[in-house]
């Protein structure tokens, strides 16, 4: 099939992926575009994993406060250059991460940084549930690890699923991002601020 710039334009639009991978996905799948915007996400998925490592000096700090002006986020965002940091896709990420820690209310950005102390307890607290409701000893460690892979999830940001999206979760929206961009970034720290807390 012909493919032609009316085609990559309005996959480009779809996906903000750049010109030439638009035209290679599009040969790939035959000009379907549906096939080719899933092969830019697998593909923009692989080529994150490619820029892991990459310095990320760059980048912003983005800010969300929520109607009502009672609850505000900022967020620091790195990227590899001031390029890509002045990018409308760039910006569009920074501010969707901003309203998503507005909105579900993570305690940190990876598990490194969870609380272990919190875990802890929350691990005992599963565990003493669990005898007091008589399920066997043999099985107690397996249910408690899955509560604290669900307590992770809801507290760290890069495991939550995205709010405006609940089949992605931050880490695999930042990897899409990444493919798409071209270069590395990282969710650096970030503070919610709520009136009266």
């Amino acid at each position: 099939m012909e493919i032609n710039a009316k085609m990559v334009k309005e996959l480009r639009d779809k996906t903000g992926a750049g010109m030439m991978d638009c035209k290679k996905a599009l040969k790939e799948t035959d000009g379907d575009q549906e096939k080719a915007a899933a092969y830019l996400r697998e593909h923009g998925i692989a080529k994150a994993a490619s820029k892991e490592g990459r310095a990320t000096a760059e980048g912003a700090i983005a800010t969300y406060i929520h109607a009502g002006e009672k609850l505000g986020v900022m967020v620091e965002i790195n990227c590899e250059t001031d390029f890509v940091a002045r990018t409308d896709n760039f910006k569009a990420f920074c501010k969707d991460i901003a309203m998503h820690i507005a909105a579900a209310n993570p305690q940190c950005v990876s598990r490194e940084e969870a609380d272990q102390e919190a875990i802890a307890k929350e691990r005992e607290m599963f565990k003493n549930e669990m005898l007091n409701e008589g399920k066997p000893e043999k099985i107690i460690d397996k249910i408690v690890e899955g509560k604290i892979e669900k307590y992770l999830s809801e507290i760290v940001l890069m495991e939550q699923p995205f709010v405006k999206d609940n089949d992605l979760t931050i880490g695999e929206l930042l990897k899409r991002t990444i493919g798409e961009l071209g270069e590395n970034m990282g969710i650096k720290r970030f503070t919610r601020f709520s009136l009266g807390e």
